[in-house]
């Protein structure tokens, strides 16, 4: 019988039908988790994010999750709330439940606890969005140049003082961006103004707040871009709040496309992260680093698209 369930071995024809008609009989279940303690294999992924602070990596989770159906893995996802600690809980957490693998978007933590934690457990582990760790295999989105497309841009539609909201400093997408925003600026001959960047924006609210302060100020900005969706939600808020219109008053473009960004009035110019292919790459690197442990660790950048729109100032697009 178990020959039969667990294709371990050819069976005639005939016995295979008797045994599929037996387990259809009585209603038999494999226990997966005896299979799993015999094979040190659960044909499990667990997937660590902060799913609830950003839409954005709910879109890379999805993307995942097909992935890995279609490789005949399930997932196991961890809300890890882009705390430290609770990042440690959750890794711990899916380790113990005998995941394969485990792909991580890593919160900032001096002590890297969840990095060592994966490397001392020899766990296989791909690192999504926030590439730290050139000892693991790692994907995300191209930052730097993209910011210095997207400022670029508005630098071409005649702007020279333009504020930027990134997100936390803490994280590398956000310096990589902030390092984009800077290049930008220099390369037009601009000099850059500390009081247009504004970071450790975390969440809608604080980001609203931040580009109310840009925009009140003595010499507001001619143009801002939102370094992620979060903050770019924030700054039409703002914006709307102080009476200005987009793009007559102030342009705008911002990092991360998402569903209603193309029905903003205007319409948002933004660079779009492909969250599909991120996602599709993470869990097919995961996969072969399961089956190849010793393999060279490798970092892939995902190149982003600019999705000129109207709220940069281009008409009729």
């Amino acid at each position: 019988m178990s020959h039969v369930l667990n294709g371990t071995r050819y069976v005639s024809p005939e016995t295979t039908a008797a045994v599929q008609q037996a387990v259809k009989a009585v209603g038999y279940t494999p226990n997966v988790l005896a299979r799993a303690l015999a094979r040190s294999s659960s044909n499990m992924v667990g997937i660590a994010m902060s799913t609830t602070a950003n839409r954005y990596f709910g879109d890379i989770v999805n993307a995942i999750e097909e992935q890995c159906a279609n490789l005949g893995m399930m997932v196991l996802l961890a809300n890890t709330r882009d705390d430290p600690t609770q990042e440690l809980k959750v890794v711990q957490a899916l380790h113990q439940r005998r995941v394969d693998g485990i792909i991580l978007a890593p919160c900032h933590d001096a002590d890297r606890r969840s990095l060592a934690y994966l490397q001392e457990n020899a766990i296989p582990s791909v690192l999504v969005d926030r590439l730290v760790a050139a000892g693991f295999d790692q994907v995300g989105v191209e930052n730097r140049n993209a910011v210095v497309e997207l400022v670029s841009h508005l630098i071409e539609h005649g702007h020279k003082r333009i504020g930027m909201l990134a997100g936390p400093a803490s994280f590398t997408t956000a310096n990589e961006r902030i390092q984009g925003y800077k290049t930008a600026l220099a390369n037009h001959g601009l000099t850059f103004d500390a009081a247009l960047l504004s970071t450790d924006n975390t969440d809608i609210n604080r980001a609203r707040l931040s580009a109310e302060r840009m925009l009140t100020g003595r010499e507001r900005p001619t143009a801002i871009v939102g370094g992620n969706n979060l903050t770019t939600i924030g700054i039409m808020h703002a914006v709307h709040d102080a009476g200005l219109r987009v793009p007559d008053d102030i342009a705008f473009a911002g990092f991360d496309d998402f569903d209603w960004a193309d029905c903003f009035m205007p319409r948002l110019t933004v660079m779009a992260q492909d969250c599909d292919e991120i996602g599709r790459r993470a869990a097919l690197m995961l996969e072969q680093r399961i089956r190849t442990p010793g393999r060279h660790p490798r970092t892939l950048h995902i190149e982003p698209t600019l999705i000129v729109r109207n709220s940069c100032g281009c008409k009729n697009r």
